[in-house]
């Protein structure tokens, strides 16, 4: 059993040793930590080429060179004191930090439990100069080497073999050290990066154009799924700017694991961002489904503190308000893009090399986590309802206007789901357009049309309501008839008015009149588990929205359901001019764009 702490012992100052090791635990996690200090140095020094070389997952060593300005030889044995520094002399410059690396313990801290040995020339010097761990108290010693730095880590925690047993295996910490510099490298496409491990280069990523390296790291799946984004605020666009690639909901993940965020070129990791980012996409992607993101936020320094943690990888905004409503309207913007304002298909494939693979299509393939469409149990939402039908009010109207009249060979460029030709077994629209063919999943297309009215209805307090002549009657559960009761004001807003009738039945007397041709049984009792679910009783708008692509996936018009011709054509016109109208509610595609030049592949065309 330990003995109580004694607290007579006298109040004396820490050895700089012990205090560079207390710091080192803040700062040197594990060898990641190594390789983010070292890059952020050699990223501030001006480097275009950055080297890498790791051994044993850089537990054994690591070594980071670069092209940088290099450190003159006078100021190295400066370089391994604790805060020390170049970048940072007066509160003032604390308080505007524009260089990755600032606190000036990072490398002291690295050589009080590593040996480190650190190689350095100006472009002025006629050789350069090494320092080690050692020989820091005696100066420099001239050596060969080209210009700029070389930091080389060998044995961390050789001396604190207690810190060193926490570590991982050499292939987790080789894991750990790669996403640095994969964070890194995104963050900087402009550098040339080259990665080894155990003398084999494992990446090299060439100085590119953000799309290039995007696409490079990423890899192609999020190449073809991702919208450009740059948006600025403030007086002439310098107050903020917000640009990079945020990922089409088809390019999700199991896991968070491609979410890359920099404010002033620092990767972070920040609640309030990755909230206004994941709201961004609520609309769009429900489940445990994660979105895809390369985002870069340029704010005024002096707006934001970097000093927050150790590590840096976290801030703090002096208006967070501002900044969380500037990245979720953002990032809401490019999301909303409707058909008609973009200029390409929502999923761009690369033409097939060969008719066998059809790589495009298997791209577009519906996500594990979206609401997979049978035959089976599908209504007539339009039952008895034609083109020559007057159309009743609330409902959503499927019937040609003058423009659906419109010869369609000249007005293809103007309508980029074109026009029409048939139904493939009743579940999707083929239709011509100016690039070739498109494939509309006519369910997907409808719901999406209808979760818009019913939120914009619903946040504009319009939502028209539809009294049945007959109220609808329902057997329900002890915990359905429950809920039901706990949250008639809440069914209220979403536009039904549901009540007991007894025990075991519910009547509904109202819903919301885009509603009035939907399974109202099959619909309420979905709400109603939602509520259950969620256990709210006010409509937080996550959860709000949620149960409206509840309502919309209910009400939208279902496969096995024929359409006339009219009618797919004002399908595809109001899809035109929907936000978001590329993906259903749940994030899959709601049409596939197949061009001449993959059609003529597909057949040889050409050969």
């Amino acid at each position: 059993m330990n003995k109580p702490f004694s607290h007579q012992r006298p109040i004396q100052a820490l050895p700089d040793q012990l205090i560079s090791q207390i710091a080192a635990g803040e700062v040197v996690e594990r060898p990641a930590a190594v390789v983010k200090e070292l890059l952020e140095n050699a990223l501030d020094a001006g480097a275009t080429q950055i080297a890498i070389r790791l051994e044993n997952g850089g537990v054994k060593r690591i070594a980071i060179s670069d092209n940088g300005c290099g450190i003159p030889h006078e100021q190295l044995p400066l370089a391994l004191m604790r805060h020390a520094t170049s970048k940072i002399s007066s509160l003032n410059d604390l308080e505007n930090v524009v260089t990755l690396g600032f606190r000036g313990e990072a490398l002291a801290s690295i050589a009080s439990v590593a040996h480190l040995t650190l190689t350095s020339r100006t472009a002025d010097a006629a050789h350069a100069w090494q320092i080690t761990t050692e020989s820091a108290e005696n100066g420099a010693t001239p050596c060969s080497g080209d210009t700029g730095t070389t930091v080389e880590v060998q044995e961390l925690y050789g001396a604190t073999p207690a810190r060193r047993k926490f570590l991982k295996s050499e292939q987790t910490e080789f894991g750990h050290c790669a996403e640095v510099a994969r964070r890194i490298a995104l963050g900087r496409p402009d550098v040339r990066f080259t990665l080894a491990h155990n003398g084999k280069t494992i990446e090299q990523w060439n100085a590119a154009e953000p799309v290039v390296r995007s696409a490079q790291i990423l890899g192609d799946d999020f190449a073809k799924a991702r919208l450009a984004l740059d948006q600025a605020a403030g007086e002439n666009g310098g107050g903020l700017r917000l640009h990079g690639f945020v990922g089409l909901p088809t390019a999700s993940r199991m896991r968070a694991d491609a979410q890359y965020f920099y404010v002033n070129g620092r990767f972070v990791r920040d609640r309030l961002l990755a909230h206004a980012v994941r709201a961004a996409y609520e609309d769009v992607l429900y489940g445990d489904r994660y979105p895809s993101y390369i985002l870069k936020l340029e704010i005024d320094p002096a707006l934001v503190d970097v000093n927050v943690h150790p590590s840096k990888i976290e801030v703090r905004f002096r208006d967070s308000r501002a900044i969380h409503q500037f990245v979720l309207h953002s990032v809401s913007r490019t999301l909303a893009q409707t058909v008609a304002k973009a200029t390409d298909a929502p999923v761009s494939g690369t033409p097939p090399a060969s008719a066998g693979t059809m790589p495009w299509i298997r791209e577009q393939r519906q996500t594990s986590f979206g609401v997979r469409q049978t035959t089976a149990d599908y209504g007539a939402l339009f039952a008895g309802l034609r083109h020559t039908d007057t159309p009743q009010t609330g409902e959503m109207p499927f019937f040609p206007s003058a423009a659906d009249e419109t010869d369609p060979s000249s007005t293809q460029e103007a309508n980029p789901l074109g026009f029409a030709l048939g139904q493939l077994h009743d579940i999707y629209i083929l239709a011509q357009n100016a690039k070739g063919l498109v494939l509309v999943d006519m369910h997907a297309g409808h719901e999406r049309i209808l979760y818009e009215k019913l939120k914009n209805a619903l946040d504009g307090n319009a939502l028209s309501i539809q009294a049945l002549l007959i109220p609808v009657t329902l057997s329900v559960t002890e915990v359905e008839a429950g809920t039901a009761e706990e949250y008639r004001e809440t069914l209220q807003t979403l536009g039904f008015d549901a009540a007991s009738l007894s025990p075991g039945t519910l009547a509904v007397r109202t819903v919301p009149a885009l509603l009035r041709n939907s399974d109202i049984p099959a619909l309420v009792r979905d709400i109603l588990r939602d509520l259950h679910e969620y256990g709210i009783s006010a409509l937080a708008s996550e959860r709000r929205n949620q149960m409206l692509a509840t309502l919309a996936c209910h009400s939208a018009v279902r496969a096995n359901r024929t359409l006339t011709v009219p009618e797919m054509n004002a399908l595809l016109r109001q899809m035109e001019t929907t936000e978001r109208a590329d993906q259903c509610n749940h994030g899959r595609p709601t049409w596939v764009q197949l061009s001449m030049s993959d059609l003529d592949t597909l057949f040889l065309r050409g050969r």
